[in-house]
């Protein structure tokens, strides 16, 4: 830039550094902004030593003036932090040794998209490197929202690094899908008929999908009436259909069946599902199904999604349930085995109780299932078990880890979260064909590891959210019919959130909450009353029936004053966690928190 873009450089530069692009809020310059669409490799690359790569960028013009690619004010990127800086990836084919690029396109209008493409050289010498970049109008300004970041990895054999995952959950840069396949392209059905839909959908991003999952869009079902479209094959009330089976790679497609019930009442519909990649809602991307409902229901039902005819009377104090929490799937993540040690001195067994082996603490033991066996090398070669293995710590609640995964390295994540107390299973399961990492706990200790919220949020919301998690929990305990096929109680994404002993640490208000609350449970009269919650309302929470069949005398309407004006986020029904911190922060206990969004309960304490 000349000099009337480095004195604007010197003004602006002290913003920018530092900031993640997606969190810059910067106001436009001199009718001068831009926003990112897309990026080679979701700004990850791969690169051997000498090794040349092409990497494209996409920006939206959402300033006020053209972008021109030569004359006056032509837009290029320069290296930046710092700024005009010498990059060892610096090639002959860039513009100028600081300027890798200009833009492709001769002009580009307001809302019209650029792009910025340039090839990296990596250096002769093997690492880690970051190299960021950041847009500019030649002796005008630095664009705001220019800036961009390659994370690259020089490696002499580029096969054997494992790359982190291209998107971590909650980002959404280079996420694009595109609706390719639908099995039909109206419904016809009965009222409550169950229908099966099939749909085709292309990754049109620059981001790698590792999991995929069809979930209920807070608008799921247009006109709204008292009905949802819940089948029993579902994975949980909001989440449809999940597929973790192999990568989808830009330009790829995933085909995703599941079953859906038709609305109740005769009429015409939209039914609508969000697709989610990583974890991560894809933006503006939507499933519509045009349902024509021809005939009512025949009868109502009365059953709901979990089962309230099935709900534990209990009046009596119990012992401290265990649950069971699948916490990992042994796939490609881990190299399809599982490198197990714990702190203290454990135990091999297996599920019959049989010792397979003592070892001392931070011991390490490697184990795999393949063709109907399990495998397992604890330092004296490969040794095997008809039947799932399980490591077990001497001392109870001891911490164990699978040292082999860490959602640093594969999910982008900032933190390993691969720490867990008391048992950690391996079982294989025929009914899904994948093997799991099943933790076995105390109720309470897992309440320790959720991560349904932050450290940050008020104590007695803490405490409302925790005895809610703990009611649900206990319900899946004594059914024990949810993930039965697969040996466990709860799924660690799923169901509730649970990171393990990572978390715990990370969460020492939350520790506080689950002791200050230790074995209180919800109940309504004498039967569990389970205890939905979820991120934000609009104004008033759902009664049960809104949403969900039959009725469910604590589960009502309510106005919800703080979220007024606020878009829903869930499903609507129990407990809005944006109002209930807002009630925790206006002097609220935990216990009239509850009270207030679950009509006429009793809180017990059913453990000790």
């Amino acid at each position: 830039m000349g000099k009337q873009g480095i004195v604007t450089a010197l003004i602006l530069g002290s913003f920018f550094v530092g900031f993640p692009l997606r969190e810059i809020q910067a106001a436009p310059l001199r009718g001068f902004e831009a926003m990112i669409v897309s990026m080679s490799g979701a700004g990850s690359l791969l690169l051997k030593p000498g090794e040349r790569k092409e990497i494209t960028v996409e920006f939206q013009n959402i300033g006020t003036k053209a972008w021109n690619r030569t004359g006056a004010g032509y837009v290029s990127a320069y290296t930046y932090e710092p700024k005009y800086r010498s990059s060892v990836f610096w090639n002959d084919g860039w513009f100028k040794k600081v300027q890798p690029a200009t833009i492709k396109e001769e002009k580009i209008l307001p809302k019209e998209v650029a792009h910025l493409s340039f090839f990296l050289k990596a250096p002769a010498k093997e690492g880690t490197y970051k190299e960021t970049f950041q847009l500019a109008s030649e002796d005008a300004a630095w664009i705001p929202g220019g800036q961009f970041t390659v994370n690259i990895i020089v490696a002499k054999s580029v096969a054997a690094v494992k790359p982190a995952a291209a998107m971590a959950p909650g980002d959404t840069r280079g996420m694009a899908a595109t609706l390719m396949i639908r099995s039909q392209k109206n419904v016809q059905a009965a009222g409550g008929a169950e229908v099966s839909f099939t749909v085709g959908i292309k990754n049109a991003g620059t981001a790698r999908w590792m999991s995929r999952d069809i979930r209920v869009a807070a608008d799921a079902v247009s006109p709204l009436v008292s009905n949802a479209t819940y089948h029993d094959s579902w994975e949980s009330f909001t989440t449809v259909v999940t597929n973790m089976a192999g990568t989808i790679e830009p330009g790829g497609m995933d085909l995703l069946s599941f079953v859906f019930s038709a609305p109740k009442l005769r009429g015409n519909y939209t039914v609508r599902y969000q697709f989610a990649a990583n974890e991560t809602a894809v933006p503006n991307f939507f499933i519509d199904i045009p349902v024509e409902v021809t005939s009512d229901a025949a009868s109502l039902r009365t059953e709901s999604p979990i089962g309230f005819e099935e709900i534990i009377e209990s009046l009596n104090i119990i012992d401290e349930p265990t649950i069971r929490v699948g916490v990992l799937l042994v796939d490609e993540e881990t190299d399809w085995q599982v490198a197990v040690s714990c702190r203290s001195n454990w135990q091999v067994r297996d599920t019959q109780g049989a010792l397979l082996g003592e070892m001392a603490a931070d011991g390490s033991v490697t184990a795999f299932y393949k063709k109907g066996k399990y495998w397992f090398n604890r330092g004296s070669g490969l040794e095997t078990s008809t039947y799932p293995l399980r490591f077990a710590p001497n001392e109870k609640n001891a911490v164990c880890a699978v040292m082999n995964f860490d959602r640093r390295l594969t999910r982008g994540v900032p933190h390993a979260d691969n720490s867990f107390r008391n048992i950690l299973e391996l079982r294989y399961n025929a009914a899904k064909d994948r093997t799991w990492i099943i933790n076995e706990l105390s109720i309470e200790m897992y309440l320790r590891g959720m991560a349904e919220t932050s450290n940050l949020t008020a104590l007695e919301y803490q405490k409302a959210l925790i005895t809610a998690a703990r009611t649900y929990a206990f319900y899946h305990v004594e059914r024990a019919s949810k993930h039965a096929s697969e040996f466990y109680h709860v799924d660690a994404y799923r169901d509730q959130v649970y990171k393990g002993y990572g978390q715990e640490e990370r969460m020492p208000k939350q520790v506080e909450a689950v002791e200050a609350t230790r074995g209180v449970i919800a109940f309504y009269g004498s039967k569990v009353a389970i205890t939905p919650y979820y991120s934000q309302s609009d104004g008033r929470t759902r009664s049960w029936s809104d949403v969900w069949y039959g009725d469910v005398a604590w589960l009502q309407s309510v106005p919800a004053p703080c979220d007024m004006g606020k878009a829903l986020l869930g499903h609507g029904v129990g407990m809005s966690a944006s109002e209930g911190i807002c009630q925790a922060r206006a002097g609220k206990v935990w216990k009239d928190i509850l009270n207030y969004f679950y009509t006429g309960i009793d809180l017990r304490k059913h453990w000790n």
